[in-house]
């Protein structure tokens, strides 16, 4: 099978775009032919405010390079990972004239939510959730702090929406959690064309042996991600367990100063993948104090996949992935004491962390392999296409009734 993947890349390096790779990756491992299109936010430097604005609406460069790439490749579908802002919309409609199967993975809340992270001033917000027009979202400036910015996000979700781009460009959907699916049908998508898979590590780095005495924190470094809440939790823990620190983003000078004044807690800033496992492995658990709902976050994955628990927010995504008592423990969202007490808890019990370790792997074997992930992937394929040859065989129908009825009218004047 011939696949094209899109992707927009962002301009600091994320969960999507690792997750892009690795499913180019699954693909290619198993014999099929893998096109990639893809476009970067680097570019975006290089434009005007309204040349940005339309374009996120409506990339016109956008229709014509795919539709000329699938009339050359003829790919069987056409797999989007994340098309905001430069690639847009138009991709669906580019390959939906050439009878092009479209499917989009879904790893944030964008279709909902002009922010994307259902978040505001610290708090789960979802004032614009069913909305068409996602107005409040502009009264906030949700997008960038910017009004003027979110009035883009917006009429372009508002156009698409009314439009039923959504509905009608787009075959399947792919999410990575049930939490996320039941969000994106709460708005009013039909649930029948959102499928349910979860993101994977390979190869399998193998279970570490928790043996470092410190706890981790991955990802990146930005007020969504709780990062206030870890800094205030390790400030009360007073020195009771070091803590490393891995990533980069807009917080990384607080977490530096932090780092600086504080000599058990290290930033290690941007790490290697496999410096990451190796990392992780070594680490009694990994903490994850995000203040929003989440996707799939990979470091979860990533943590169980060497056999280490995490210490989450009880909240979104991460409330369904990590199992509380099991595979980690949750603590209140935003609450420094609660997160603080967890990991004295788990200090304090060695045979429960030990147990945890085992069973995260476990979970991590079960569920987050990359062969199971791609008999997933190729069942949402399947059921993509089939919707499409459903979907393609009513049109018909329509054409032959149409003609039919045009065809008895003129029968009856001619009478």
């Amino acid at each position: 099978m011939k696949i094209l993947l899109c992707h927009n890349y962002y301009q600091q390096p994320g969960g999507e775009d690792r997750v892009f790779s690795d499913e180019a990756w699954l693909l290619e491992s198993h014999g099929h032919e893998v096109v990639r299109y893809t476009r970067h936010n680097d570019d975006i430097d290089q434009m005007s405010r309204w040349d940005i604005s339309k374009r996120t609406i409506w990339n016109r460069e956008t229709y014509v390079s795919i539709h000329k790439l699938i009339r050359r490749e003829r790919p069987s579908i056409m797999h989007c990972t994340n098309t905001f802002p430069l690639i847009s919309p138009a991709a669906y409609y580019a390959a939906r004239t050439e009878g092009v199967i479209v499917v989009q993975t879904l790893q944030n809340y964008r279709l909902m939510c002009v922010g994307s992270l259902f978040l505001r001033k610290g708090q789960v917000c979802e004032d614009c959730l069913g909305k068409l027009i996602p107005w409040p979202a502009i009264k906030h400036g949700c997008y960038r702090n910017s009004r003027s910015a979110s009035g883009v996000v917006a009429a372009m979700l508002g156009v698409h929406r009314a439009m039923r781009t959504w509905s009608k460009a787009v075959g399947l959907y792919i999410v990575a959690t049930k939490f996320a699916r039941r969000k994106f049908v709460e708005a009013g998508f039909d649930e029948n064309q959102i499928a349910v898979k979860p993101n994977f590590v390979h190869p399998n780095p193998g279970a570490g042996a928790g043996s470092g005495n410190y706890a981790v924190y991955v990802g990146r470094l930005s007020p969504e991600k709780g990062i206030d809440t870890l800094i205030a939790a390790w400030n009360q823990l007073n020195g009771q367990l070091p803590l490393k620190i891995v990533g980069d983003g807009p917080l990384s000078k607080k977490v530096r100063k932090f780092a600086q004044h504080n000599p058990n807690v290290d930033w290690l800033g941007f790490q290697s993948k496999s410096e990451v496992q190796r990392i992780m492995g070594e680490a009694s658990f990994l903490v994850l104090p995000s203040i929003w709902y989440e996707g799939l976050p990979k470091t979860i994955v990533e943590a169980y996949s060497t056999g280490t628990p995490v210490i989450a927010s009880n909240l979104g995504a991460m409330k369904e992935v990590v199992e509380d008592g099991r595979t980690g423990l949750h603590f209140e969202p935003g609450n420094a004491e609660d997160l603080a007490a967890k990991v004295k808890q788990l200090l304090g019990n060695p045979m429960q962390l030990a147990q945890m370790r085992q069973d995260s792997y476990k979970e991590y074997k079960t569920a987050y392999t990359a062969e199971p992930n791609y008999r997933t992937l190729m069942a949402i394929y399947q059921q993509a296409n089939d919707r499409h040859q459903q979907r393609t065989a009513y049109r018909r129908q329509l054409d032959i009734n149409g003609y039919q009825d045009i065809k008895f009218s003129i029968t009856l004047n001619k009478k």
